[in-house]
């Protein structure tokens, strides 16, 4: 996948300069405030993703559950630092080969999202069982040919469902992968052993939130239902955590703009082990900030990632790899 390339980690230097100049520039913002995601609660209540506690007030009686067709979000929060996780994303990556030499420059984009097509729920809470459909599209490009070729895509569709009572959720959902290699990586590759990866996987997940919303823990597995090649073994495991830091209030915007974004910093790592690949762990890690508007679901992150592992995309996946970058990541 990588070429040699001696500006790479040049260029690395330079993304860590930036991210510098990005955090002089937010420490001059005034902040108003500062709230632990706890005291915020109410504000953004209606995203079950990001509160697993709000609760009926009132007379205590039994809280009625509603069926719900479309819904809004999810009761299971999307792992943040899965390299597969369906989302939109376009990330710049400094690539070092580890088992071979060579680097590149890498342009990573994903499209994708998971939507709720059916929801049972506490009427004024979180809990309760989602139904939806994913689809995602992860491509690489590498930077450093003249036409920054299209290395690889992967296709991804399923079905997820998850679940939430209280502090606790889950997420199991079966999909499908296909993976393809771009037309000029081929071209400029005469004779290159191309493998046709696809499989079906189903997926299981368990998370634990902190009380209040600052932490999260996951962990779980998959099996491999089909896979072609026939001779990739069929287990994996994977784990993570997730923090995120008190929410911080802008006062210069919320002078000139109604519901303005107030953001908090974040971090997350995500780990996976797979059998085929002799239980070694995959390691990515990110952290930054993310912005948002209170009680609405879209969410802008700024975040800067390390990955240091085998190759989590197509083909490649018995590639290892370091990677170092930046990218800016959309949720809905």
């Amino acid at each position: 996948m990588a070429q040699n390339s001696g500006r790479s980690w040049t260029k690395a230097s330079f993304v860590g300069c930036f991210v510098a100049v990005c955090a002089i520039v937010l420490s001059a913002f005034p902040v108003a405030a500062t709230e632990t995601p706890e005291t915020n609660q109410e504000a953004v209540a209606q995203d079950c993703r990001y509160n697993s506690e709000r609760r009926s007030a009132g007379t205590g009686e039994a809280e009625p559950w509603t069926n719900v067709a479309f819904p809004d979000g999810d009761v299971f929060r999307p792992l943040m630092a899965d390299p597969k996780q369906p989302q939109f994303f376009a990330s710049y990556q400094a690539l070092r080969v580890r088992d071979g030499g060579g680097s590149a420059n890498v342009g990573s984009v994903g499209f994708g999202e998971n939507f709720g097509l059916w929801s049972l729920r506490k009427e004024r809470g979180c809990d309760g069982v989602q139904v939806g459909i994913l689809a995602g599209v992860f491509s690489q490009f590498n930077l450093d040919a003249p036409s920054s070729d299209l290395v690889n895509t992967d296709f991804v569709v399923g079905i997820p469902v998850s679940w939430r009572s209280g502090l606790w959720s889950s997420r199991v959902r079966l999909y499908h992968q296909s993976s393809h290699l771009g037309d000029e990586f081929l071209l400029g590759r005469p004779g290159f052993n191309r493998v046709n990866l696809s499989f079906e996987e189903i997926e299981g997940i368990v998370a634990i939130d902190a009380p209040g919303g600052w932490g999260r823990l996951y962990a779980g597995g998959g099996y491999l239902v089909h896979r072609e090649p026939a001779e990739l073994d069929r287990h994996r495991v994977q784990w993570g955590i997730e923090l995120r830091g008190p929410v911080l209030h802008w006062s210069l915007l919320e002078k000139t703009m109604k519901d303005s974004l107030v953001l908090t910093p974040v971090f997350a790592a995500d780990f996976k082990a797979f059998e085929d690949l002799h239980w070694i762990v995959n390691a990515n890690i990110v952290g930054g900030l993310e912005w948002f508007r209170a009680g609405a679901y879209r969410r802008f992150r700024l975040l800067i990632n390390y990955y240091h592992g085998f190759n989590p995309y197509g083909q490649f996946f018995a590639q290892k790899i370091e990677t170092v970058g930046i990218g800016l990541y959309l949720s809905f």
